[in-house]
């Protein structure tokens, strides 16, 4: 809590939860901190911010809350790209606004640092890595 809200218990009114237009320039910022050799091998990766995942999206994953969904990796992970294979969309991950913003309410992290974990969650998909190699790359963001 910031000092002002400490010393003016009232101080937050003027507060809200980011925008779909803010949270994409706080997740374009947490995707510019991850480390450079980590985003070199995302070239041609889309990034798109929306409220929730798509009724299709989580009837697909078999969630059956939106809430329960932060994030979403569609496309081919590196590991299973070939130059034989017919050109395909860009590989594209997803966050979920309200999803993390709920999260973000309920744990002791920033906003940025949630927002760059799941987006280092996701793009690990696009790497075919491990959870502790996700964590590593975590670890090393600033």
């Amino acid at each position: 809590m910031s000092d002002d809200t400490q010393r003016d218990p009232l101080a937050w009114r003027p507060l809200k939860a980011p925008s779909l237009a803010e949270f994409e320039v706080i997740a374009v910022e947490a995707y510019q901190r991850l480390p450079a050799e980590f985003r070199a091998r995302c070239e041609g990766m889309a990034i798109r911010v929306e409220d929730f995942a798509t009724d299709e999206v989580l009837d697909q994953m078999g969630i059956q809350s939106e809430l329960d969904l932060m994030g979403l990796f569609h496309g081919v992970g590196l590991p299973f790209q070939s130059d034989s294979a017919p050109v395909q969309m860009p590989n594209m991950v997803w966050l979920y606004r309200v999803p993390i913003l709920l999260y973000w309410a309920e744990h002791d992290e920033t906003l940025g640092h949630v927002i760059a974990h799941v987006l280092v969650h996701e793009i690990g998909h696009h790497f075919g890595l491990s959870d502790d190699d996700m964590y590593g790359i975590e670890g090393s963001v600033k």
